[in-house]
């Protein structure tokens, strides 16, 4: 598969990182020099220092053969342009990153007419999963799988007696979980039976909706997972993430509070959101705060287009009490720091945008794509094909790769959280936890003689399904 990525920013730099460890070709093109020569220092992907709306270029590089052009410059009508461009070149699927509210209306259109294939909105994306995070009674809420049969969670387990110290394979109550992942010191572990937890682990629990919404409410309480519900939100920032979000928990009843320093933006706010107050002023006075009743909110999210002033406002706003407080960050280094400070989420746009690109990349029989702590790691949710090496045999028969694991079996509607004895058959969907660095191996291990679901994947790109 060749791929073109125009941006060489994070969004196209993550992307261009997680493709070439699928050892797909990729071609990177943005008009910084310095950028390229950066990436050039630590990506085996061919770039090219020139405009992505210069014909000349596109040609140059084969976009007429080109399987996938994404287009994720910082302006949408670049994108746009360059989409199109790459259509009428030949090119055979293409992707771009859009992100101007005003433009939500009209995306059908922009699609059908300009031959647009998937539009990708990161601030609307992470709306949407903050959201879903405020509203589950967790305290840190990853993902639904298999139409919402299937639910992950994460918590860190911090001193607490019932795990600190124990294998995996001795916990108590967790017969009907299974823990497929560990998060320690900023490293990702897949973990097998003997996996010993240490204080701080943040564990990735994968169980039936179900049984996970319907945990015995004394056990919730002892491993600090359950919170009470949100009904007054702060959100510090009123950039597009804040517009969105606030417009979403506003139509759920959810009482929100915008604090914003530019006056103009306020004005803007104020014209396109009903029912949210918003507030000119510095969100990082901590008189300003108080007056606004930070200390009675039910949620703060730092959503500021600085990290600092995120994690910050974010930590003091657990001080002050605040049940759960949550900050967006976009600094990758960032990210494996997260989990020593005392604030409840951190949420990246560049992996959350990632996420949904690779899953229409890979299409097919890939429904979901999660990436893990920074990308070190990645839940991938498939439906299996015929023809397949593994199917009809017990896992515990398959010698599975070390880094990889599954975590579920839905077959018929019904969840199987697997043991040993578990069977994989054609048409189960399976999800399947493990290391970014693995996935050519967990590649190899899905092939069959026909290519198994990766060909399958690849083609259908390729449009030759």
């Amino acid at each position: 598969m060749k791929v073109i990525i125009v941006g060489a920013g994070k969004l196209g730099q993550k992307l261009a990182e997680s493709l070439v460890t699928e050892n797909i070709d990729v071609i990177l093109i943005d008009s910084n020099t310095n950028l390229i020569d950066k990436i050039n220092e630590n990506l085996d992907v061919l770039t090219v220092a020139a405009s992505g709306v210069d014909i000349n270029t596109l040609k140059e590089v084969g976009v007429k053969n080109c399987d996938l052009m994404v287009a994720c410059t910082k302006e949408d009508e670049t994108n746009t342009v360059i989409c199109l461009l790459a259509k009428k070149l030949g090119c055979k699927k293409t992707i771009a990153r859009i992100r101007n509210p005003e433009y939500m209306q009209q995306l059908d259109f922009v699609k059908t007419e300009l031959g647009i294939d998937y539009i990708i909105n990161p601030e609307l994306e992470t709306a949407k999963v903050i959201e879903k995070y405020l509203l589950k009674n967790f305290s840190f809420y990853t993902g639904d799988f298999a139409k919402g049969k299937v639910t992950m969670l994460d918590f860190n387990i911090g001193h607490n007696e019932g795990f600190v110290g124990k294998k995996i394979e001795g916990l108590r109550d967790f017969d009907n979980f299974l823990i497929t992942a560990v998060s320690r010191g900023g490293e990702i572990i897949i973990p097998d039976g003997s996996t010993q937890l240490i204080k701080n682990d943040i564990i990735h629990v994968i169980g039936k909706s179900t049984d996970i919404e319907n945990l015995d409410t004394k056990f919730q309480e002892e491993i600090g997972i359950m919170r009470k519900q949100i009904e007054k939100v702060m959100i510090l920032g009123g950039g597009k993430v804040s517009f969105y979000l606030a417009k979403q928990l506003s139509q759920s009843d959810i009482s929100v509070t915008i604090l914003e320093e530019d006056k103009a933006r306020c004005e803007v706010l104020d014209e396109k959101l009903d029912n949210v107050l918003i507030i000119h002023g510095d969100g990082t006075d901590i008189h300003l705060l108080e007056e606004e009743n930070l200390e009675f909110m039910d949620a703060f999210i730092g959503l500021t287009g600085y990290d600092e002033q995120n994690l910050l406002m974010a930590l003091m706003a657990k001080q002050a009490g605040v049940s759960r407080a949550v900050a967006k960050i976009s600094r990758e280094n960032y990210i494996k720091i997260i989990d020593k400070l005392d604030i409840d989420a951190a949420f990246n746009p560049v992996y959350i945008t990632a996420s949904n690109i690779l899953k229409y990349i890979r299409g097919g029989k890939v429904i979901s794509v999660s990436l893990l702590l920074g990308g070190d790691g990645e839940v991938t949710e498939i439906i299996v094909g015929e023809n397949l090496s593994f199917t009809g045999k017990p896992l515990a028969e398959l010698n599975l790769p070390k880094g990889i694991i599954i975590g579920a079996i839905v077959r018929n509607g019904d969840v199987i959280i697997p043991k040993g004895s578990s069977i994989i058959y054609p048409k189960d969907r399976i999800i399947v936890f493990s290391l970014t660095k693995d996935l050519p191996t967990l590649k190899m291990f899905m092939k069959s003689n026909k290519g198994g679901i990766f060909s399958e994947l690849r083609n259908r790109v390729k449009g030759t399904r």
